[in-house]
């Protein structure tokens, strides 16, 4: 392979923007380059609009149309930012396990309604766990199907009172939702009567 040509490499600390093949333009900070691959990693503002937050950005050159360095950088980059294995091993060992879970309650058959449950639970109390096709929070509260809040059993307390109004909030949300979407494809099927 040969080398790098003019304008085939990025510095990383670089300021670059670049065309996808979608029209879409980014601009970033080179974090990496790949030159073999053809891979660039920006760090862009982050979408959320959260100052100390970034977005990184995986872009293949390959489907980029144009690529402009904004500002080149030429000093040497600083060194990388230790990383805390520990805590990454955990987190990757947490996503598994909720990964696992949902497996687990898919192939038990547990209804869709039952598994965005789960979900709306774990959001907020991460003890969570399925046992068949019921849901155990905390080992204090058992939620089985069809899991509404007459479905939370549990020994009397603040526990089980916080659990009902989850699952509570939950159903509102999904009527609220269900609602909205039929509102909008009513209209729109007004609106495509209209038109013709």
């Amino acid at each position: 392979m040969a080398a790098p040509g003019p304008g085939e490499y990025f510095s990383v600390g670089s300021h670059v923007s670049c065309l996808t093949c979608l029209g879409q333009r980014l601009q970033g900070e080179v974090v990496a380059f790949d030159y073999p691959s053809k891979m660039l990693t920006l760090k862009c503002p982050s979408s959320s609009g959260k100052p100390n937050l970034s977005d990184v950005i995986l872009v293949n050159l390959a489907y980029v149309s144009d690529v402009d360095v904004i500002n080149d950088r030429t000093e040497t980059p600083p060194p990388l930012a230790s990383l805390n294995i520990s805590k990454l091993a955990s987190r990757a060992r947490t996503e598994k396990e909720d990964k696992l879970s949902q497996a687990y309650a898919i192939s038990a058959g547990v209804s869709v309604e039952g598994q965005q449950l789960f979900q709306t639970i774990h959001k907020t109390i991460k003890d969570c766990k399925w046992q068949e096709k019921n849901i155990i929070v905390m080992d204090d509260v058992v939620i089985s199907p069809p899991y509404q809040v007459e479905n939370c059993k549990g020994k009397e307390g603040s526990a089980l009172s916080h659990i009902r109004k989850i699952v509570e909030k939950h159903f509102k949300d999904v009527e609220s939702q269900k609602s909205m979407q039929r509102t909008q494809a009513q209209q729109t099927q007004k609106d495509s009567s209209l038109s013709s």
